[in-house]
């Protein structure tokens, strides 16, 4: 008996693979390429972030006179120098900047260190009312801060703080959105099976903190860090009402004194706020890729 082996349809064979030439985006680890289109929108994105800081240091550069003008100036005059050393020199910027170093630094770093802890407790620990605990938190949020001005003017001033780095130091020392923020990342970020692993060796509370939480959430932390550092240096309510500037002045507290009068200098305005600005910059300058690649690191680990 014989068998005779028929061809199949046209339509069932199947086509070879092409060898055509795969794009970038298709290939395992490929790297997109952004058009024309993406590159002007974000052209027209950094133009409108930077032209705040921009506009800042023309306007310092001009007169009041030239100000009041319209149009207004879009380019440099020739006393933008002048007028940052009059305001270094008037607002007592060089103290200044040295106070709001110390009130950022230590309060930027108490509250990344306290939140991460609470974070922690919040997002893996097991106790009686753990819920309730963290929506007291999240709405201490709610409140708004101008409510506690006066009772807590009234403690500082009890305790003959007045004037003093301390009473701007100590009101900032923990944050509701610090634990909040801290929570948010540990529950994705640090695996149960790794806290009872350390467990299982022996590691204590705070040995499981000290090698397993912090070296997890050193990303979020560096950008919490940043995020209240900014927070701290640019405020300026509470330092306005229990510091002074002849005393010892925050950055904004000093740049405030420079409005005074009957007529306001606000190029001399300008300048003092662009010198308080530059140290920020500084700041991220050095530290930004650092932060940015952390997070990177972070999202790619949790």
């Amino acid at each position: 008996m014989t068998t005779t082996l028929t061809k199949p349809p046209a339509d069932r064979v199947p086509e070879p693979p092409r060898r055509g030439r795969r794009s970038k985006a298709s290939r395992a680890g490929g790297q997109l390429h952004a058009g024309p289109i993406a590159y002007i929108i974000l052209a027209l994105f950094t133009i409108g972030s930077l032209f705040p800081l921009v506009w800042t240091a023309i306007a310092a550069s001009r007169d009041n006179q030239r100000l009041a003008q319209t149009p207004p100036p879009f380019w440099f005059g020739a006393n933008l120098f002048d007028k940052l050393e009059i305001a270094w020199k008037d607002a007592n910027l060089g103290e200044a900047m040295l106070n709001t170093t110390i009130v950022a630094g230590i309060s930027s770093i108490t509250i990344v260190v306290m939140s991460t802890i609470a974070g922690f407790a919040f997002a893996k620990l097991r106790f009686k009312g753990r819920n309730a605990l963290m929506l007291i938190v999240v709405g201490t949020m709610m409140v708004p801060p101008q409510l506690s001005v006066i009772p807590l003017y009234m403690m500082v001033a009890k305790l003959d703080w007045t004037d003093q780095l301390q009473a701007v130091i100590f009101p900032s020392l923990v944050s509701a959105f610090g634990v909040f923020f801290m929570r948010q990342y540990l529950l994705q970020a640090l695996p149960d099976e790794i806290i009872e692993a350390a467990r299982v060796d022996g590691a204590s509370s705070w040995r499981v903190i000290w090698h397993v939480v912090f070296p997890t959430a050193r990303p979020a932390m560096a950008v919490l860090g940043m995020l209240m550092f900014v927070q701290v240096w640019n405020d300026f309510l509470w330092p306005f009402l229990v510091l002074t500037q002849n005393g010892n002045p925050t950055v904004q507290v000093a740049v405030a004194g420079l409005g005074r009068g009957f007529t306001p200098d606000q190029a001399l305005i300008m300048a003092g706020a662009l010198l308080g600005t530059l140290p920020l910059l500084l700041v991220f300058a050095i530290f930004g890729k650092q932060i940015v690649g952390g997070i990177m690191q972070g999202a790619v680990k949790g």
